[in-house]
């Protein structure tokens, strides 16, 4: 049963538990590895082991002192930890631990997962979301056939603004891009439709969810039902205001209307200074979300953001009543269609929504970390080989991507895009190697782009505030419960270039100890790796 208690400060989405088997097998493999890695000692470059400077000999041990004392702290302790940071441009190791294990990446499986996109379709990639019909349209405006939304995979048929700066920017409603189909289709004169309105999100194969979901996932906007057609992240939003005094309805309304479940308020007004407790349930499969609890009198509106379960049926079901709204008489049935018509007649365009490029889209995904847009770029890049049967399949088109990069065999364990699963394992030398390959392509620009920045943007916007790092740390985060990771490049004040990648798994406790600890990794790692001033002082802003 998918369900979550509701704290009394503003809600927020928070990753929820990693499965206790995955996780123990992970700390058991990490630390089975222990005995393959030598840290600090020597380097790695082009395959020879070679002796270090003095200079650097003394700037590894004086970072190995300062994360010795950081991951030794009480709670970081009790974790396992990954660390690799090699020279970008050389290639040489300047500190190493555990980096060959196996860990959990949370959301620093985005950075695989970007990449082949990128490397697959070209940052000036762009997704196409179609009307079509095989019947035609009258004089007096009747189309006489069915109307069908065909989705490719567009993660922003929304409000997003774009390209994206500094922060997440919307403008007009929430399913503007459909709105905007439905105007295309009004202005050709279409009256009334002799057919069905149909969803058609056949261009992926039908999973909804990748193994290694949770069943909580899957009611909240992280955890959003995968599908070839995308409206507003596959959400919609509850709005529950509480009445003037105690003992008051709570009033509910979900916009936009869906099919896709029905709503039981059991939410009533409790006295001004008691805080608010809210519990919602939603059974996988069920189409009833029932929320209960209660919220102070005179108190602001809470906002919830649901996941659709169906979203080709709900996108069909949003775009009719969009025409409705614009006076076109519909004469069929509101339906989906999840695998290609056997009627292979084509099908003629008479609307269509053209995509911003990829690079933009990819740096929304890796800034805010979006789940779901992440899971539409695996599909469409694996698309590019035409349908697979099983998701294993599926997953092959990656591993050939990182088979070429040089990752080493089994060194990536995908089941998901976006890091939800709690299947994924990655180790911290995969990671490495993946950076150092993109800086060298023609898509690397891009990609570089999309990283939240330490103190300025995306997730990593309120960390390393004030501190040399702030400015400097280009890197993807990576949160579930019980595993914080941090990847990316570093640019020390010299100029020199840092590929990272630091992982942690297991960790318990307040979430922000092992995210103060990477914190402090990076703040270490500039000032211990840097070659020029022996000042340094925080990036300029």
């Amino acid at each position: 049963m998918g369900s979550r208690r509701l704290c009394s400060s503003p809600f927020r989405v928070l990753a929820l538990a990693a499965a206790f088997c995955v996780l123990a097998a992970t700390s058991g493999r990490a630390q089975s590895n222990q005995t393959r890695e030598q840290t600090c000692c020597a380097t790695k470059h082009d395959g020879m082991r070679e002796e270090r400077s003095p200079k650097r000999a003394a700037a590894a041990a004086r970072f190995n002192a300062r994360a010795d004392t950081l991951l030794g702290a009480t709670l970081p302790s009790k974790g396992d930890w990954g660390l690799l940071i090699v020279d970008a441009q050389t290639g040489e190791t300047l500190f190493e631990k555990n980096a060959d294990g196996y860990f959990v990446p949370a959301s620093n499986m985005k950075l695989f997962t970007t990449a082949l996109a990128l490397a697959k379709l070209g940052p000036d990639y762009k997704f196409r979301t179609t009307l079509e019909t095989r019947g035609v349209i009258s004089p007096e405006g009747k189309l006489s056939g069915d109307l069908v939304l065909v989705g490719r995979g567009d993660p922003n048929l929304s409000n997003r603004k774009f390209p994206y700066e500094l922060k997440e920017e919307f403008d007009g409603p929430p399913e503007k891009a459909l709105a905007e189909l439905a105007d295309a289709l009004v202005a050709r004169g279409v009256k009334e439709i002799s057919g069905d309105v149909i969803g058609d999100d056949s261009y992926f194969p039908r999973e909804r969810y990748p193994n290694g979901s949770e069943i909580d996932d899957m009611v909240w906007e992280y955890g959003a039902a995968i599908s070839a057609i995308v409206v507003d992240d596959n959400t919609v939003a509850l709005r529950l205001t509480p009445g003037e005094k105690m003992g008051d309805p709570v009033q509910a309304s979900v916009v936009p209307l869906t099919p896709d479940f029905a709503l039981q308020n059991d939410v009533t007004t409790s006295a001004a200074d008691v805080k608010s407790d809210l519990t919602l349930t939603r059974d996988p499969g069920a189409n009833l979300v029932v929320v209960r609890g209660t919220l102070p009198a005179k108190s602001a509106p809470r906002k919830l953001v649901l996941a659709i379960e169906e979203p080709a049926q709900h996108a069909a079901s949003v775009l009719a009543g969009m025409l409705t709204e614009r006076g076109v008489k519909l004469d069929g049935k509101i339906r989906a269609v999840h695998v290609a018509e056997t009627d292979v007649t084509p099908r003629s365009v008479i609307a269509e929504h053209v995509s911003v490029p990829l690079g933009d889209s990819v740096k929304l995904v890796n800034k805010i970390s979006q789940n779901l847009h992440t899971e539409m770029l695996l599909r469409t890049a694996a698309r590019q080989n035409g349908l697979w049967g099983t998701p294993e399949e599926m997953l092959k088109t990656p591993q050939d991507f990182y088979a070429s990069v040089g990752i080493a065999p089994d060194d990536v364990i995908q089941t998901d895009g976006s890091g939800l699963s709690r299947h994924d394992l990655i180790t911290p030398r995969a990671t490495v190697t993946l950076l150092k390959y993109a800086q060298s392509q023609t898509w690397f620009a891009p990609y570089y782009a999309s990283l939240p920045v330490a103190g300025i943007d995306g997730s990593l916007q309120d960390r390393m505030k004030g501190t040399v790092a702030a400015g400097r740390i280009h890197a993807k985060t990576g949160s579930v419960e019980h595993v914080r990771t941090l990847s990316g490049f570093a640019e020390t004040p010299s100029g020199r270039r840092l590929i990272f990648s630091f992982l942690s798994n297991n960790q318990g406790g307040k979430s922000h100890e092992a995210a103060d600890a990477l914190n402090g990794l990076c703040v270490a790692m500039i000032e211990e790796f840097d070659e020029g001033a022996t000042t340094i002082a925080p990036a300029k802003q």
